[in-house]
């Protein structure tokens, strides 16, 4: 796993990356922590970016990055899902590739690095992971959500607001995985996004949307 960290402890790393349905002990009380550091180092990095924002502001900021979206391509960067320890259930559903299971188990990597460690290493790890994403955030873009910026796109345009339809809903009820598109209907658009809760689907959705509709109609025209 690239995370630029070597465990002088590897029990820990395996904790950390070890599913309930494993066994125990299991990632789940690191995962708690892991979640409290990661929150804090992405809060802090916000804060000395951005000093000019309020604190709404950054709250959204934050949410925008510690999503289960964005933990779980961080995980899957890192190749997190080659060292997961998982029940054969799991195994054979592809919990390995589930949103849900990558993002807690980085959660709980970052705890497993402080309990290695210490918090300040935990929190550089963290940084590692997080800098660019936060040294290339566009803030028009994050002012408002992506159905909010579709939705005015096209009133703006004088054309009918988007419908969005669940296409598929798997898993249990704390770990679903929503497949949402999104049908801009008189353009012929269709859309899809997919995330761990039917808001964060539809989000990824009206993003692409956005792009698509931008690229017909450049500069705003109709």
């Amino acid at each position: 796993m690239a995370l630029d960290y070597s465990f002088g402890q590897p029990d820990l790393l395996r904790q950390a990356l070890t599913h309930r349905s494993f066994g125990s002990p299991n990632n789940e009380r690191f995962e708690f922590v892991g979640d409290s550091i990661l929150n804090y180092t992405v809060a802090r990095m916000l804060y000395d970016a951005f000093p000019k924002l309020t604190e709404g502001e950054l709250s959204r900021l934050r949410a925008n990055l510690v999503n289960q979206n964005t933990l779980a391509e961080i995980a899957q960067q890192l190749k997190l899902g080659d060292d997961l320890l998982l029940g054969e259930g799991e195994l054979k559903s592809g919990g390995f590739n589930r949103p849900s299971i990558l993002a807690d188990a980085l959660e709980a990597t970052f705890a497993a690095v402080s309990f290695d460690a210490d918090f300040a290493r935990a929190e550089q790890v963290v940084r590692r992971l997080f800098a660019e994403r936060i040294a290339t955030i566009d803030l028009t873009k994050q002012a408002k959500d992506a159905k909010t910026r579709l939705q005015e796109a096209l009133q703006a345009r004088h054309l009918a607001l988007p419908k969005y339809r669940i296409l598929a809903q798997t898993g249990e009820a704390h770990e679903q995985w929503f497949k949402v598109e999104c049908d801009l209907g008189e353009l012929a658009i269709e859309t899809t996004g997919e995330g761990g809760s039917r808001r964060a689907a539809e989000q990824q959705a009206a993003e692409v949307a956005l792009e698509r509709l931008a690229a017909r109609y450049p500069q705003g025209k109709k």
